[in-house]
């Protein structure tokens, strides 16, 4: 636990983070100051005891143990009392490179407390001040700004000239050195030997343990944070001497304050740094010890000054010994809210502390840049203070490094977005924070001088940017427009306050100040309360930037990466390093064409040599060709920026992918997996997490192949997009070249033009995944990736096997008319079925069920082209269905049924199920179809064909599902009601082949009536198959005529004439169907043709088959006439004998009417098919309302 200053208690070391405990609250002079004080840390001992010295000691004596080291005073020896040298000018920046966490975000202000305390005497003092403030985040860092001794460093080393020109010219006077008084020096012994008296009474000098000597020092810059680096990537270790100039060590960068307290002075936080002696021995557990001349009364500049000291350290008390030339009078305790009261020194803490906010205000609202060193001067005697920008005025010299600031500065900028990009509960709230903090840095530095810090930051930078974010880029804890505190603008100056009395407005200024960025035109001014307010600006241009796509926001990232790799390349040194190649070349991205390429047979070779490849990269360490040694700091970076690289290639390709910018998705593809190549060349052993990147690469890599492969005809567009380089992407590339050929993934990224190449590419692509995933134990670690390699692969093998499939298919059916089944359709087949079955053990080994069942069905699918190429040649009147075909078929069979069962049930994948049971009625039905058609009479017997087909029928039937409501009804109804009618029509020719077994006559009957009456109705049910439904009544119709040629009474006759005529009559909704698609047919003629043009009666619609109508036509009037003809012979025999009923007689004068009708109708020649249509309806519905037919 961190303590109050004065609690006496051991301060923890420096950077320990531990919790601060509240210090008090004072009350001073009746009006409440809040101050609260937190060591940080303290490199001295528990407050030892002062000795109280005897009345008329003479302090111009020297005590015995003057400037020597003491045990009571510990490792801070005589910086503690007074005798270090004065604060350096970089004081604050060892604070804040101790405390970085501190810095930009809690703290207001890191100083020396004596500059605190002389910007808080402004108003009562007529001494010059002269402070540098820098801006880092919302902390402003001040060190006094000697110029005197500036002046002196310049006139020896040649520094700082620009700025003691520019003061001589504001001052218009010739500078002269202001040398200290003999009193000054005088005040300072005396306070020397009085300190060294005070600790040991005695006088006698203290031996100090030499064991102590290693604790003389505090921790240096750096060490503080060891810890939290750890755990962070090898880029961000900081460099052994971040400033990289061997002068750091003298340029102050150290901590070398005994005591570092986090001061609370009521709403402004600072670190401030002190060296104030504190002792013990009072009424309270602290004191400071104070000597004053008697002679001389306490004014008000000393009194700020001792209340200010008390409060930053938390001292309750002042011991003040009082003495007369050098002689010891008496000593005076005052508690430290008593001291605003003394005589002579009254003043109040409220002005004070109106002092101090003003002050932060003013700073902070015109201190806007980060990285630019500020001046805030006040010449001695003047009321006036000023600030200027002096970065600004230093570009106006030739070299920035004539600033000495301008090194510290880059390194806290670095250090404290190093230690924000460290912590792990980040917010992405503060990166536009840790961006503007990293390009500040960058401006600051020479690539020459400080490539390590360069390429650091520009990776941090490339970090920050996640390549693998959502897509919406507003997500909630992303507040991209800068919503936050820590935003600031880098280009953009705060304006200023628009206060009425515009006090820092320089509208007014005078002519020589026109450099200044601000100025306070009265010390008055700032006790004044609330006259300068802070603005707070949050302005877009120091957010995080919005990435308006994924390609934008790569872009960045690349960028930063390849302004890391050149400094890690500047740095490398090599005798005979590469050749310089120009980077406005492109590099030529290899193009195959089928002419040139080797084939599937030469990609296995080059997959075995990738494998083998890969497996060597898990043994041994390669060296790279630039000479970097490994484990230095420029190997560890390009790694991890090539690592960077080649993961922005690999979003940019699948947001390619995404766009279908096929060509372009593969050119970036290839730019991943060459960075990935470097990275294996430099790497000695790699990580799992890089290996599974390579397999997530391999994998698009084949997706996009397999894309390329299947959009073929845009091949000229894609090639155009493969060869497009950016200058950013050559010179990344360039880089790469320094450490490897980048070949070892040629194989898998060049574009062919050869649709098989570019599948066996795919499917390669996917296979060296796998096996990257198998032998570096990655498939117990990333069950998902496995799955999703393996489901490529499977749907890979699937396209290849559909790939061979149709082109055993194409040369089928350009093979010259043969029996012979050549030697490339076998090979085609094999390769095919092969596919095909690796894709199934794929799927089966992830149990995916859906897609195992679709390849299944594509390997009945191919066993049917297998049965169709075994088939006799079309016109071969001795054509049978061959043995060849019956195997094929039921190999095909079992496949679908295969897929049934591993589906399961329909629930599974409806659209599978029924596609898979489609597919399996269409192979019945085709075997079925084929065996009748083609009957195998010289093997088998009529009856056992005649009981396959109708096995194999209705099987076909059971499989087509009529009844759910679906795109493919239709269809499933055309094939049940042809199924039907087949059948119908095998019965039918039995029954008239049929000679014997009177029982299976009658079942024959029975069947061929039902199959009929079932197609009818399923015909019926169909709007675009009138031509079918009429040849099928037709067939009834022939059928009703066979029945009455078996019989021998005129009743039993003319009951079978009646039916028969009855049947044609329900065929008037055929003959409607057909009279609308004619009419239609005419209609739309009329409209595309002038009137003169006269149409064919053969021409053909593309919904009917005139030819066929035609046909049907004929044999319908030619079965009608027949059957008039004999009803009419029947029913005029009948009232012969019997004089017939009325009903007869009606019937008889229609049938005499409708024959006559439609024997003139045949012998009209000149009717068209549609009037010819509308006849035969007219007679229909004659003969519909005829007694005989009711």
């Amino acid at each position: 636990m961190e303590e109050p200053c004065g609690a006496g208690a051991a301060a923890p070391l420096r950077g320990d983070a531990e919790e601060p405990k509240q210090g008090s609250v004072l009350f001073l002079g009746g009006s409440e100051v809040k101050s609260c004080a937190v060591v940080k840390y303290s490199s001295a001992p528990p407050q030892a005891a002062f000795a109280r010295l005897q009345e008329k000691t003479d302090l111009k004596l020297p005590p015995a143990n003057w400037l020597r080291e003491s045990a009571k005073l510990g490792p801070a020896g005589t910086t503690i009392l007074g005798n270090s040298k004065k604060s350096k000018p970089f004081s604050s920046f060892g604070m804040a490179y101790d405390f970085i966490d501190s810095v930009g975000n809690d703290v207001d202000v890191v100083s020396d407390s004596e500059n605190i305390k002389k910007l808080l005497k402004i108003p009562y003092s007529k001494s010059h001040v002269s402070m540098a403030v820098h801006r880092i985040g919302r902390t402003l860092l001040l060190d006094e700004l000697d110029i005197q001794e500036l002046f002196m460093r310049s006139s020896q080393t040649g520094d700082w000239t620009w700025l003691k020109e520019f003061y001589q010219r504001l001052i218009d006077q010739k500078w002269q050195r202001k040398k200290k008084s003999k009193e000054h020096w005088y005040q300072k012994a005396i306070l020397s030997k009085f300190l060294y008296y005070s600790i040991n009474g005695d006088g006698a000098a203290q031996p100090v343990p030499s064991a102590s000597k290693q604790h003389q020092e505090g921790p240096v810059a750096g060490e503080s944070d060891e810890a939290g680096r750890a755990s962070w990537p090898a880029p961000f270790e900081m460099p052994s001497s971040l400033s990289e100039d061997p002068g750091a060590s003298n340029q102050g960068l150290k901590n070398d304050f005994v005591r570092n307290i986090l001061w609370t002075f009521e709403d402004i936080h600072m670190l401030v740094g002190s060296n104030m002696p504190i002792f013990g021995g009072g009424r309270y557990p602290a004191v400071s010890l104070r000597l004053r001349d008697n002679n001389k009364p306490i004014n008000v500049l000393t009194g700020i000054d001792y209340w200010l000291d008390n409060l930053i350290c938390n001292v309750p008390e002042l011991v003040m010994c009082f003495h007369v030339n050098g002689i010891v009078q008496k000593y005076e305790m005052i508690k430290t809210e008593d001291i605003p009261n003394l005589e002579n020194s009254n003043f109040s803490t409220k002005v004070i502390k109106d002092i101090a906010q003003n002050i932060l205000s003013f700073l902070k609202s015109n201190c806007t840049k980060e990285g630019h060193t500020y001046w805030l001067f006040k010449a001695s005697g003047s009321d006036i203070v000023k600030l200027y920008d002096l970065t600004t005025l230093c570009e106006e010299t030739e070299d920035k490094y004539q600033n000495p600031f301008t090194m510290p500065v880059a390194i806290l900028l670095y250090k404290v977005a190093c230690n924000m990009m460290l912590k792990k509960n980040q917010n992405k709230k503060h990166y536009g924070t840790i961006r503007t903090l990293l390009l500040n840095c960058l401006k600051l530095l020479d690539n020459g001088r400080h490539p390590q810090i360069i390429a650091s930051a520009n990776y941090m930078l490339s970090e920050l940017f996640q390549l693998d974010e959502p897509k919406k880029e507003d997500s909630a804890d992303f507040p991209i427009n800068g919503n936050s505190d820590e935003s600031y603008s880098e280009e953009e100056e705060e304006m200023p306050d628009s206060d009425e009395n515009g006090s820092y407005s320089n509208s007014s200024d005078p002519p020589d100040d026109n450099k200044a960025v601000a100025i306070i035109k009265s010390v008055g001014e700032l006790s004044v309360p609330e006259k300068y307010k802070s603005v707070h600006r949050i302005r877009p241009s120091c957010a995080f930037p919005v990435c308006h796509g994924t390609e934008e926001r790569c872009r960045l990232v690349l960028n930063h990466v390849l302004e890391g790799l050149k400094s890690v390349d500047s740095s490398v040194k090599k005798e005979g390093d590469l050749p310089a190649a120009d980077p406005s070349t492109p590099i030529p991205l290899k193009y195959e064409d089928e002419s040139t390429s080797g084939g599937p047979e030469s990609l296995e070779k080059q997959m075995a040599l990738f494998l083998d490849k890969m497996g060597s990269f898990q043994k041994g360490k390669h060296c790279s060709q630039s000479g970097m040694i490994p484990g230095s700091w420029q190997y560890k970076m390009k790694l991890q920026l090539i690592l960077k690289s080649s993961r922005a290639y690999y979003v940019l390709s699948d947001a390619a992918m995404v766009l279908q910018k096929y060509g372009r998705a593969l050119r970036y593809i290839k730019l991943a997996l060459q960075c990935h190549d470097t990275y294996c060349c430099l790497c000695g052993s790699m990580l799992p997490e890089v290996l599974g990147f390579l397999c997530q690469c391999l994998t698009l890599c084949g997706d996009i192949q397999l894309m390329l492969a299947q959009n073929a005809n845009n091949r000229a567009a894609y090639l155009e997009e493969y060869n497009y380089q950016t200058k950013e992407d050559q010179e990344i590339l360039h880089s790469l070249h320094r450490e490897s050929r980048c070949q070892v993934f040629a194989w898998a990224t060049d574009l062919s033009t050869d649709l098989e190449y570019q599948l066996s590419v795919s499917c390669k692509c996917y296979e060296a995944a796998y096996e990257i995933l198998l032998f570096s134990n990655l498939k117990s670690q990333n069950p998902e990736q496995h799955i999703q390699v393996l489901k490529r692969m499977g749907n890979i093998r699937n396209e290849i096997g559909v790939f061979y499939m149709n082109q055993a298919a194409a040369v089928q059916t350009e093979r010259v008319v043969s029996k012979n089944v050549s030697t490339t359709e076998q090979q085609l087949w094999k390769k095919s079925f092969s596919c095909f079955e690796e894709g199934i053990q794929n799927f089966e080994s992830i149990d995916d069920a859906t897609n195992a069942a679709l390849l299944l069905c594509n390997t009945g699918r191919l066993m049917r082209i297998c049965a169709q190429a075994h088939c006799a040649a079309e016109g071969d009147f001795k054509r049978e269905f061959s043995p060849e075909e019956a195997l094929y078929y039921n190999k095909a069979i079992d496949y679908y049924l295969k897929a049934l069962r591993s589906l399961g049930k329909r629930d599974v994948h409806p659209a599978v199920w029924d596609s898979v049971n489609w597919e399996l009625s269409t192979t019945y039905f085709t075997m079925a179809t084929l065996q009748q058609d083609y009957a195998p009479l010289s093997r088998k017997a009529q009856e056992q064909i005649e009981k396959e087909v109708s096995e194999a029928m209705m099987k076909s039937l059971k499989h087509c599902d009529i009844d759910t409501v679906c795109e493919r009804q239709p269809l499933c109804q055309y094939r049940a009601a042809t199924i039907h009618h087949r059948l119908a029509s095998m019965y039918h020719s039995c029954l008239r082949n049929q000679v014997g077994d009177e029982h299976l006559r009658k079942q024959h009957r029975v069947l061929a009536d039902l199959h009929y009456s079932k197609a009818v109705r399923l015909f019926q049910l169909l709007k675009d198959a009138p031509c079918e439904l009429l040849r099928v009544q037709l067939e009834r119709v022939a059928f009703a005529e066979f029945q009455m040629a078996s019989q021998n009474s005129s009743a039993g006759k003319l009951k079978t004439l009646s039916g028969a005529l009855d049947i044609m009559t329900k065929t008037k909704g055929a003959f409607q169907l057909i009279r609308k698609e004619l009419v239609a047919e005419t209609e739309q003629i009329s409209k595309d043709r002038s009137p003169a043009e006269s149409v064919s009666v053969s021409d053909s619609s593309a919904g009917l088959n005139k030819e066929e109508v035609l046909k049907l036509l004929g044999i319908f009037e030619s079965r009608m006439s027949f059957l008039l003809l004999q009803s009419i012979k029947l029913l005029t025999s009948s009232k012969k004998k019997l004089g017939g009923s009325s009903e007869e007689e009606a019937a008889l004068r229609t049938n005499k009417q409708v024959y006559s009708l439609l024997l003139r109708a045949t012998a009209n020649k000149g009717l068209s098919l549609l009037e010819r249509c509308e006849l035969l309806l007219s007679l229909l519905e004659q003969l519909e309302g005829s007694p005989g037919l009711q």
